[in-house]
């Protein structure tokens, strides 16, 4: 079984990264942003308040994200493994995380930490546009990470937006909330000598070949 856990700030390339690796490799992507977005998207009374904590640029509750993670993994696609991103996000996730492994027998894999400074995911994140309908993400700043056609999805061919907390004000408090409370995690796993470091600086081929070896 091969699990990959992804652990970077946002706007690091998480999702782009885990897509390249879904396609060449044929693991599920786990994101938990999508299982939020998808709670968010069905109405739900869990959903209405997900979508209000995310829109002040904070942390969805830990007892929260577990849940929606367990019923996932609960899915037979991740029987031969799957790609993790975006959680854990701190101590207490991660020691949860352990619980729900042990609990389905799966093993831990390897914990690929991407890692960025403040300025440059900041210039990410404000040149970030994404798709409502499919959840496609781009990226104005990189010619490689834009749309073929100028705000519309090669996907789905619908229209792209600006997420409501790619705002500069907003991702600041989500750069700092993560270096608050997750960066503490990268010396967890360092401890169980599974963490792997990789500079998200790098285009995305790039940091796709490296990756490419540790699979390997």
């Amino acid at each position: 079984m091969k699990n990959l856990i992804f652990i970077a700030p946002p706007a690091a390339g998480k999702g782009t990264i885990s897509e390249m690796i879904e396609n060449r490799f044929h693991l599920p992507h786990i994101s938990t942003g999508d299982l939020l977005r998808d709670e968010i998207a069905h109405m739900t009374k869990l959903g209405l308040e997900i979508k209000d904590t995310m829109a002040r640029g904070e942390f969805v509750s830990d007892e929260v994200i577990t849940k929606l993670l367990k019923k996932r993994l609960s899915s037979k696609d991740v029987k031969k493994g799957y790609i993790l991103d975006g959680y854990p996000r701190n101590i207490n996730q991660a020691k949860e995380y352990d619980k729900l492994l042990e609990e389905l027998s799966f093993d831990m894999g390897k914990v690929i930490y991407l890692v960025i400074d403040k300025e440059t995911a900041t210039k990410r994140a404000l040149s970030r546009v994404v798709c409502k309908s499919c959840g496609a993400s781009y990226n104005l700043s990189n010619p490689d990470l834009s749309p073929v056609r100028e705000g519309i999805c090669d996907h789905c061919n619908n229209e792209l937006s600006v997420r409501s907390d790619d705002n500069k004000e907003t991702f600041k408090t989500r750069f700092d909330t993560y270096m608050k409370e997750t960066y503490p995690l990268i010396e967890y796993y360092k401890e169980k000598n599974n963490l792997i470091e990789i500079d998200a600086s790098k285009s995305p081929n790039e940091i796709f070949e490296e990756i490419k070896k540790v699979i390997k």
